[in-house]
């Protein structure tokens, strides 16, 4: 984000629309688990319908997306994402019974959940549907109003979506908004009662701070480099192929995407030729449609920037493609890295393309070691068969999320919390843990009519004393 100014009238609609919203949220401030079903089910029939024309959207923002790709990562996620909280969201919205200790009873407690009010998200680019769709669910069962900023790096899917949010829902209810990045900065120093930003740590900090003027809760996803451990004992052409999936959808333009390989030092020629044994098995052809453009000229440039500057500083590049990168439809080979050093850009920044340095190693723990000794990363990948292995990574390494003995599918279980840690994020959804983020968890103490409360009231005396000393033993 810059720090120009948006148009004084582009602020005021924003203000008008989240006015709009509060007054609407003060005349029903705790919507039915009908209503809250009911819009879902609005939301699900219109992505259905919708759904052609957004694939068709968000390839000509990229300049090539296959729609298969969309249906499948954005699309489908988006309607499991629905009707997996259409089921629960009742359950979840129940006062939660809660236990109070032997010295407050006959009184008893209870855990209630409350819509914030106003909700407002930031959308990135990569994934524009299923990371507008996932906390606008999460939002809307949790009995909220949503506001959603879409990202200005995907114009026609912007028009689409809004289109499409315009056409489902009262402006009270949701509203999509589009605009630069001065509309995205006005966006997120209005005074929500909860802001989820999806994007990079830099951004994040930004947008961190323009929601501090507000004391606006902050739900923040952003990025890192996430690593995959391949271990001895795991098979190498399964874990190349898998680790290469992950690197190579949507042209590894992926928050979660595997970063960097952890590979055996004596497997590490076996990772290569199978590496480039999937990744010519996916795409027959980088120029037919399966395989995703990267997304603008300068993220071309910054990709082709990292590998200019690792060639340089001696780390050895390894095609896994016979076809050559395409500038001009900014389709850039997957390519492997070796011979790797920290002082490279590609093992300093997270890559956000098909680029993939492999980092060899000879025992567990130096792997270990060496994930530990970076910022923490919103993913992790462990590849083993040995129960113990991959204990010894969950136990001994921290990350936002992991799968094991695969990549990216831990984020499309709905029934798991998604989020990062430290510099890769803040604050977790998803499922029920995305009905909380959204909801005020409300603790309420209910006192009976006839208790021990007036035994502990002033004026303290003998009876005092004797029940204090039995309550401090």
């Amino acid at each position: 984000m810059n720090r120009s100014a948006a148009p004084a009238g582009d602020v005021e609609r924003l203000r008008t629309i989240l006015e709009g919203q509060r007054a609407a949220y003060r005349r029903d401030p705790m919507p039915t688990a009908a209503h809250r079903r009911a819009q879902l089910g609005r939301l699900a029939t219109a992505i259905k319908a919708a759904a052609p024309a957004i694939a068709h959207a968000i390839s000509a923002d990229f300049g090539n997306r296959a729609p298969q790709e969309t249906l499948l990562a954005e699309v489908f996620t988006s309607l499991e994402a629905i009707r997996y909280t259409a089921r629960h969201l009742a359950r979840w919205a129940k006062p939660e019974r809660r236990p109070v200790s032997l010295w407050h009873r006959p009184g008893y407690a209870r855990l209630h959940r409350q819509p914030l009010g106003v909700v407002g998200i930031v959308v990135p680019w990569n994934y524009p549907l299923y990371l507008a769709a996932g906390p606008l669910v999460s939002a809307l069962a949790a009995g909220n109003r949503v506001m959603i900023k879409l990202s200005e790096a995907a114009p026609r899917f912007g028009e689409e979506f809004a289109q499409l949010i315009a056409d489902t829902f009262a402006a009270d209810e949701v509203a999509a908004v589009t605009g630069g990045v001065e509309i995205a900065e006005a966006f997120v120093r209005l005074p929500f009662d909860h802001l989820l930003f999806t994007g990079s740590t830099r951004v994040g900090r930004e947008v961190m701070r323009g929601a501090a003027d507000n004391l606006t809760p902050v739900t923040l996803e952003l990025g890192g480099k996430s690593p995959a451990i391949v271990c001895h004992d795991f098979p190498i052409e399964l874990a190349a192929r898998r680790v290469l999936y992950g690197k190579c959808a949507n042209a590894g333009q992926t928050c979660v995407a595997p970063d960097y390989a952890l590979v055996p030092a004596d497997r590490v020629g076996a990772f290569l030729v199978a590496a480039a044994r999937a990744v010519q098995g996916f795409f027959p052809s980088l120029r037919a449609s399966a395989y995703t453009s990267i997304a603008s000229d300068r993220h071309y440039a910054r990709l082709a920037g990292y590998l200019e500057d690792a060639a340089r500083l001696g780390a050895r590049l390894h095609p896994l493609h016979p076809e050559p990168s395409d500038p001009a439809a900014r389709k850039l080979a997957p390519t492997a890295l070796t011979d790797v050093d920290l002082g490279m850009r590609v093992m300093q920044e997270e890559i956000f393309g098909p680029l993939l340095p492999i980092v060899p190693y000879e025992r567990l723990a130096d792997a270990i070691g060496f994930v530990n000794a970076r910022p923490r990363p919103l993913a992790l990948y462990a590849f083993s068969d040995d129960r113990s292995s991959v204990d010894r990574i969950l136990h001994g390494t921290m990350s936002g999320g992991v799968t094991v003995n695969d990549t990216m599918l831990h984020v499309a279980q709905d029934a798991l919390p998604f989020g990062g840690v430290g510099p890769s994020g803040m604050g977790v959804y998803h499922g029920r843990e995305g009905f909380d983020a959204f909801s005020k968890l409300r603790g309420v103490y209910y006192q009976r009519r006839l208790n021990g409360l007036a035994l502990l009231q002033p004026p303290y005396g003998t009876r005092f004393g004797r029940l204090i000393g039995l309550m401090l033993r």
